[in-house]
């Protein structure tokens, strides 16, 4: 039986009276002047209310209540400009009403905190959430007590909060602790504090539905906890390509009001590590040696991501490399047909259908390892290129940011089970520097003549039969070296993580490999930089921000495998005056 929620009254805010109606969906108050003539209308959905407290309230930068037995105070979310962003900010809004009474106060706090709990069923009541104190500005735990505790507390919103220690603190906890009580889990840091807690849900699901994670072939179990990511990161890429801004209380507002985004995971599998998972960025060549060589200027802060860059880039390096990938049906989307992923994005929407109940990718990734190419006609014919390659890369998003406002793939959609593939071929090192710069503009990155990108399911990389044994070689003689210096490094280990904390994602195993592996650079490159030492005949790959150290790789999009405290970028055209 549907309750009847409708409540219309006078209600004065300062010496001026409006007429309030509540109906079960939406709160409107209309200015009405001495001669009842209606005039400006205030509108909110009741699902965008963050909470109603008797009295007149504050709550930033601290909570004030000033007991009046007629009044009351709705808070509320508003939507504005952010500027140079392509998404909207929201700011928490506050309206304080007076009775004519107090019985009519009680009528009004209660119905409006009913239609919340009627009308907003997913809206969480006890987060899990993890502080990373050392990624960004260092700022996470000043940015969530100020910020973001004051409007949980406000929601009703209960959180356990844990401040995190050391590396992949977050992760461990998330794969044994008990979890029952939980709605979500809030991570507050950059992309790697993220990346840790996606793993943490992910191999936790896997285990409780007893699959095998590190299984290529096995379909993943989708998470039924939700993640909440409060941006305090240098990049914060993930929330910027799901949100449209990085401003903390917006997402908070989002986690309020249990807003709900799925999101695609590719899953990156070798033979000899744990699977890694990426949404954002799978880079081998160029992204990968930016990386890699950014972990040896540690003490240059932020700035070394723009020296090592630069080192690279003048080093102009190619590889060589098979990419063998399942492509996506073209009638459904493509990398080229310049339509973004917004808000209610219609090409994930009509996604979710197909994917839920759709298992037969595994099959034909499986069916691709046994024949080299797939035969299941439903799914199309694997593809394969060969070549050299400045970079080969793949993105489940955007993956745009500040600095990239259009990202790597502008066109690459949220939750539609696919992501793009992006081939960069040898070419000149001013072609390449162009290619680069349109990253940082609205032009179109694709729209040279040594770049592909392709809208795929799955794909694979593999080196050319002449250099696979080489790099085999190089990778068993630095897993050598590095058991013999094994003390040495767990020392390096041990500085790096109590610099960076959480955020540093680097296994042992990853960042030892190729450090000891960036032998063949020689010694003099210590001082001198890549570009004046020995080019190396393979890469690693950069898995959002961590070193995978390796060069094969298998990989496959899992459709909406995750889903997120957000809803999209919104449109700018979704301001509410």
């Amino acid at each position: 039986m549907e309750i009847d929620l409708r409540l219309e009254s006078s209600l004065w805010v300062g010496r001026k009276r409006y007429l309030a109606v509540l109906t079960g969906w939406h709160l409107q108050w209309t200015e009405v002047d001495k001669k009842n003539r209606q005039r400006k209308t205030t509108s909110v959905p009741v699902s965008e209310l963050i909470g109603v407290e008797d009295g007149r309230v504050e709550i930033l930068p601290g909570k004030s209540v000033e007991d009046a037995d007629h009044d009351f105070t709705v808070f509320y979310v508003r939507r504005s400009s952010s500027g140079g962003s392509y998404g909207l900010l929201w700011r928490f809004s506050r309206t304080q009403f007076s009775c004519a009474s107090r019985a009519l106060r009680d009528q009004w706090t209660s119905y409006l905190r009913t239609a919340l709990k009627t009308h907003s069923p997913s809206r969480p009541h006890r987060l899990l959430v993890f502080i990373n104190p050392f990624g960004g500005k260092k700022k996470g735990r000043h940015i969530y007590h100020s910020l973001v505790a004051p409007l949980f507390e406000l929601a009703g919103i209960s959180s356990h909060v844990i401040v995190t220690e050391r590396a992949n603190q977050a992760r461990d906890h998330l794969l044994k602790k008990d979890l029952s009580g939980f709605d979500g889990v809030v991570c507050v840091g950059g992309d790697g504090m993220f990346s840790e807690v996606m793993h943490g849900l992910i191999g936790r699901t896997q285990q409780e539905a007893g699959l095998s994670e590190n299984d290529p072939n096995v379909k993943l179990q989708p998470c039924n906890l939700h993640i909440g990511i409060i941006p305090a990161g240098s990049t914060d890429c993930v929330c910027f390509a799901t949100v449209g801004v990085n401003d903390p209380v917006t997402s908070a507002l989002h986690i309020i009001i249990g807003d709900s985004q799925p999101l695609d995971v590719c899953s990156a599998h070798h033979p000899t590590v744990p699977v890694h998972y990426s949404v954002s960025l799978l880079g081998y060549g160029f992204y990968g040696d930016v990386l890699a060589e950014s972990e040896r200027h540690r003490w240059m802060g932020p700035l070394r991501y723009d020296f090592s860059g630069a080192m690279v880039y003048l080093s102009s390096r190619s590889y060589a490399g098979v990419v063998h990938y399942l492509p996506a049906d073209p009638l459904l989307s493509s990398p080229r047909d310049n339509i973004r992923c917004l808000s209610g994005c219609s090409v994930c929407t009509k996604s979710t259908e197909r994917l839920l109940p759709h298992p037969t990718v595994s099959e034909s990734v499986n069916s691709f390892h046994c024949s080299q190419y797939s035969s299941d006609s439903s799914e199309g014919e694997w593809v394969s290129v060969a070549g050299r390659f400045r970079c080969v890369s793949f993105t489940c998003m955007s993956s745009s940011c500040p600095r990239s406002p259009l990202g790597l793939s502008p066109s690459a959609h949220l939750a539609d089970g696919t992501g793009d593939l992006i081939l960069v071929r040898e070419s000149h090192p001013l072609s390449f520097l162009k290619f680069l710069h349109r990253h940082t503009s609205t032009q179109d990155q694709f729209d040279l003549p040594f770049v592909e990108v392709h809208r795929v399911k799955a794909f694979r990389f593999s080196l050319p039969p002449g250099e696979e044994e080489d790099g085999c070689e190089d990778m068993e003689r630095g897993a050598t070296r590095q058991r013999e210096n094994q003390d040495t490094q767990c020392v390096m280990d041990i500085e790096t993580k109590s610099r960076t904390g959480s955020q540093q994602q680097l296994t042992e195993r990853g960042s030892g490999a190729y450090r000891e592996r960036g032998d063949w650079r020689g010694k003099k490159a210590l001082f001198c930089g890549p570009c004046c030492s020995e080019t190396p005949s393979v890469s690693v790959w950069n898995c959002d921000g961590e070193i995978l150290p390796f060069s094969e790789i298998q990989c496959r999009v899992h459709g909406q495998l995750v889903h997120l405290y957000a809803r999209g970028i919104e449109d700018k055209a979704a301001i509410v005056s």
